[in-house]
């Protein structure tokens, strides 16, 4: 059993294999040890017992923290009333939420590798692609109005806009259905 295998939640699972690193770190030679030393190794024992204890529990808050900005997260971008994307320079959707996968008719994670231009309306086309083009050639905040939808017949008037992350070179895209707005 290798550490990414290993149940760190699971003491009993945990021991053995700290005794298996132990017995192959120092063999099975078991040599007698002074009393004096016994005390202070079970001294030091006792502190490291202590110090193990405070980190534990420092990292079950740190789960606990994690597990409610995970929660959060997951309400916020995938709950929103806004659709949320992220696209590649050339248009492939790396994620989105379910807002713009309802957007667009189809289901979220089929979504996933395909391009968003499929379903940007052919005269909305070259707006779009401008818009894409400025927004990863300037990496600022860049918007637009363009005709969406999972087939002709069924388009929605959206507005657009994004930027482009610093490190990922990855679009952040936020879409807004404005086809109801007079």
């Amino acid at each position: 059993m290798n550490n990414d295998e290993l149940d760190f939640t699971n003491p009993r699972a945990l021991r053995q294999k700290a005794e298996e690193l132990l017995k192959q770190k120092h063999g099975e030679t078991h040599q007698p040890v002074p009393a004096a030393d016994v005390k202070k190794l079970l001294h030091e024992l006792q502190v490291h017992q202590i110090e193990l204890e405070m980190q534990n529990e420092e990292l079950r808050q740190a789960y606990e923290t994690t597990e409610s900005a995970l929660k959060n997260y997951t309400m916020l971008y995938d709950l929103s009333p806004l659709g949320y994307l992220t696209l590649a320079s050339d248009g492939t959707i790396l994620e989105l939420n379910f807002t713009a996968a309802d957007m667009l008719g189809e289901r979220r994670f089929s979504m996933v590798g395909s391009n968003f231009k499929l379903f940007i309306a052919e005269a909305s086309k070259p707006v779009f692609n401008q818009f894409l083009r400025s927004v990863f050639a300037s990496h600022t905040k860049e918007s637009c109005k363009v005709m969406i939808g999972h087939d002709q017949a069924h388009l929605i008037q959206v507005y657009m806009e994004g930027i482009v992350t610093g490190d990922d070179n990855k679009c952040l895209l936020s879409v807004v259905d404005i086809s109801n707005i007079t």
